[in-house]
């Protein structure tokens, strides 16, 4: 069987999925190759999986502190079970709702693994799509105009660090647990590490994080990582920095598993039930037939131009496939792009500068832009203002004080050249700054933005006052 399309994708994700929409919105006759379930990594094991989880160890810990707001309750407990089955409920919900877009858009969905053959009776081009179906129907070989290649990422392990699934887990298999470990150790201190260090803590989990460079969340401002190792160590969690890992060391047996690393010219053992690996994560490229056309990989990561063309100028690729911000909003919006691109639809290109990321911990961070240090590095001349939560009558009244907004501008224009944010829900204040930074405002302009009180983001408007030394409430 062949069929012809005006697009063809690989990989049913966030990038695949909302590239597909947008698509069928422009009249191209698309379909979905995918060989698990649409929604991909963000939906089943990534975003909303351990969002969910995240919620559920939010209002345990809040339920265990209840007296603080003179609510009694006695004998809080734990019921993991229901909190995986609220999970699944959820990301169940969502996966149902994609599947209605995609027969609203009229969009085909073939479930299986999609390879990119060479040239061939079908196409003198590369981009012909055979499709090795998941329950062994004859393959069918789809004949795209183009091709998107969205195939996105899976976790990365160290060498000799084997993910087993049983006393080695990656966050795939952490997501799926019946029951908590009483103690975990955290290979990695970034933005995955850190979520799950913070949720496991409130679920009561004993945890170490072991972090290769000298600060958890290394990317994030110097201040904010700062505040984010005091707070986590305010909960509990052990926290060790500039320590190496040595694979080689690792001993597992008897409910138990023990590593080393190096810490400070010495090597200093860890032992807990489980070792949750989280140290990044690596390109799907492998066995799509990527090696039949002359589309360039580099460090593991396809290479593409400005608008998301691969060296074969009918072949696109976006998401997590071509590294860079690898976040599902960014990914969906790529694939916008590189649709629009194809449909001659002339595009506005990315900015990635103007992208919010967000750390969903407890606390939580966001930030947009630049840290202090890179705009000190690029030779910025440059203001910062800073204001505490614990000034902010909103969040006394949520019990959630700590933390702080930063910004960070231009001395000499008056740009705002940075937002960082942590502490509470500053993941649903973040896309304020997004916005200045889009209309290239200037602190001036965010203060006089009348924000309402009592709220949260009155801390914003507090910040974008102090980068000049007007807060009124500090």
């Amino acid at each position: 069987m062949a069929e012809e399309y005006d697009l063809v994708i690989l990989g049913g994700g966030t990038g695949g999925y909302v590239a597909a929409i947008r698509a069928s919105q422009l009249g191209l006759k698309t379909a979905i190759v995918e060989k698990g379930k649409l929604g991909g990594t963000c939906l089943h094991k990534g975003c909303i999986p351990s969002k969910a989880l995240l919620r559920s160890a939010e209002v345990y810990a809040t339920a265990k502190h209840s007296e603080d707001f003179g609510v009694k309750i006695n004998g809080v407990e734990l019921d993991f079970t229901k909190v995986q089955s609220r999970k699944d409920g959820i990301v169940e919900q969502l996966h149902k709702g994609v599947q209605h877009l995609m027969k609203q858009g009229k969009i085909d969905v073939f479930e299986g693994l999609g390879r990119i053959l060479g040239p061939s009776i079908f196409s003198p081009m590369p981009g012909t799509v055979s499709v090795e179906m998941n329950n062994g129907d004859d393959n069918p070989m789809l004949i795209p105009k183009n091709v998107i290649v969205a195939t996105g990422s899976r976790p990365r392990s160290l060498p000799g660090l084997d993910i087993d699934g049983e006393y080695v887990l990656s966050s795939d298999e952490a997501l799926t647990l019946e029951e908590l470990p009483k103690s975990i150790i955290i290979v990695g201190g970034g933005v995955i590490g850190i979520e799950w260090a913070s949720m496991l803590s409130d679920f009561d989990v004993d945890v170490t994080v072991v972090e290769y460079a000298d600060a958890i969340v290394p990317t994030e401002d110097h201040e904010i990582s700062k505040e984010m190792q005091r707070l986590m160590k305010k909960k509990g969690v052990k926290i060790v920095t500039g320590a190496k890992v040595l694979p080689e060391s690792l001993e597992k047996g008897d409910g138990e598993v023990t590593i080393t690393a190096e810490h400070k010219g010495e090597q200093k053992s860890f032992t807990a039930e489980k070792i949750l690996v989280s140290v990044g994560r690596q390109a799907n490229v492998e066995g799509i037939g990527l090696e039949n056309t002359d589309i360039k990989i580099e460090r593991g990561f396809v290479q593409v131009n400005d608008s998301f063309q691969t060296k074969e100028s009918h072949i696109y690729a976006i998401g997590d496939v071509i590294g860079g911000l690898q976040l599902a909003h960014v990914a969906s919006h790529e694939g916008i792009n590189a649709v629009e691109h194809m449909a001659n639809e002339k595009p506005h290109p990315i900015d990635y500068s103007l992208i919010s990321k967000c750390i969903y911990s407890n606390p939580e961070i966001a930030s947009v832009g630049i840290t202090e240090q890179e705009a000190k590095e690029k030779g910025y001349n440059v203001k910062v203002g800073k204001f505490s939560f614990r000034a902010i009558g909103k969040a006394l009244v949520y019990g959630e004080s700590d933390g702080f907004v930063k910004i960070i501008a231009d001395s000499d224009s008056d740009d705002i050249l940075g937002v960082h944010m942590i502490g509470p829900h500053v993941t649903d204040m973040i896309s304020e700054a997004g916005l200045a930074k889009v209309l290239d405002a200037t602190p001036w302009e965010i203060a006089h933005t009348i924000h309402p009180h009592p709220s949260l983001s009155e801390a914003i408007g507090e910040a974008a006052l102090a980068v000049d030394g007007k807060a009124i409430h500090s």
